[in-house]
């Protein structure tokens, strides 16, 4: 988002999601695979640009 000057309010535009979302990625939540997907495509980016795996 910032190589792209996108703020928050913009991805959920563009994304189709709701302002819930953005504050679970904020805060590292689950939030679901399609929407995931779908940040993916606003963002053309791939997974490791918005994914890090952790052993919890």
């Amino acid at each position: 988002m910032i190589d792209r000057k996108m703020k928050n309010l913009e991805l959920q535009k563009k994304a189709q999601i709701s302002g819930n979302i953005i504050i679970r990625l904020n805060k590292d939540e689950f939030v679901s695979m399609e929407t995931i997907a779908e940040i993916w495509d606003v963002l053309e980016c791939g997974v490791g640009n918005i994914l890090e795996f952790s052993k919890d």
